[in-house]
């Protein structure tokens, strides 16, 4: 009997289903998702400049986090084809919760340790200062950058060739790109790449699920820009909770980039990171390469 003569849809079809062209898809449109809904929000809720600190900033970011996440599962369903098992809704609450705990300590402990090393001083306390803003950042950078780096990138890259390659691309490509922030050095996006990549990765990799992912990244960044003024990624340095300064060579503050450019930060970030991956090769949550794997 002779074998079936595939069809152009289905040849098409085996196209998109390969990992490279569902990691471009997927890049592609969250990007595109996230300009058009940034400008269909600032029209929604007027110009949501930074300058503006008011609770409609954080619920425009919620809304527009909201878009993220059913732009996602569309992608999943009708692209990728496959149950979405990353954005889940059942259990979201406990990993999110653990996440937001786990970034903002860690932030807390780097801090500690840089100030005790004569890098930072906490000269006053501000009070609420720009939180609206600050949680704003949080919750569009927790959501869409999770979604985008270990949603798409990360596990379209795992497919196709291994978590360790997989963490590897991924991270030097979280890092790289936050080359172009302000402030930004070589070590910057190193740093970047190490800490969070890792980091982050390894979060994914642990519950196969982008939620406890999503609360480190969020609780990381409102942590660093609200509650010790530091700039975020090299942004402006905020009004946060405390009055704060950073004094000292470049290696121990951040410099103009911030904390999580510090030597300090790449270390403890790092050895957080390394504590859940090897959580996930205990609970057998790797991939192996594509060549490594039964035939």
């Amino acid at each position: 009997m002779s074998e079936p003569v595939p069809t152009q849809s289905s040849r098409l079809r085996r196209i998109v289903a390969h990992p490279a062209s569902l990691l471009l898809i997927g890049f592609v449109l969250m990007v595109a998702v996230a300009a058009a809904g940034s400008l269909a929000v600032n029209k929604l809720f007027g110009a949501l400049d930074a300058a503006r600190n008011t609770p409609v900033r954080l619920l425009a970011a919620l809304v527009l986090a909201a878009v993220f996440i059913a732009a996602y599962k569309g992608y999943k369903r009708w692209i990728e084809r496959a149950p979405d098992r990353e954005l889940e809704f059942t259990g979201a609450g406990r990993e999110l919760t653990l996440g937001l705990l786990g970034g903002t300590a860690l932030f807390s402990v780097m801090t500690g340790i840089v100030a005790l090393l004569g890098g930072f001083e906490i000269l006053g306390l501000r009070g609420a200062g720009a939180i609206w803003s600050m949680l704003s950042l949080a919750v569009f950078s927790g959501v869409f950058e999770e979604i985008l780096f270990r949603g798409i990138v990360f596990r379209q890259l795992e497919a196709w060739l291994g978590s360790w390659i997989a963490l590897a691309l991924s991270s030097a490509l979280f890092g790289g790109l936050h080359i172009m922030n302000p402030g930004a050095t070589w070590f910057s996006s190193v740093a970047i790449a190490v800490e969070a990549g890792i980091l982050l990765g390894a979060a994914y990799l642990l519950t196969r699920r982008l939620w406890l992912a999503i609360g480190i990244h969020a609780a990381w960044n409102f942590t660093q820009g609200w509650v010790f003024s530091v700039p975020v990624s090299g942004g402006d340095a905020p009004l946060g909770l405390l009055i704060t300064r950073r004094v000292g060579p470049e290696w121990l503050t951040g410099g103009d980039f911030g904390l999580e450019a510090s030597v300090v930060a790449m270390v403890v970030a790092t050895l957080g990171g390394l504590v859940l991956l090897l959580l996930a090769i205990r609970g057998g949550k790797l991939l192996p390469a594509p060549w490594q794997r039964p035939s």
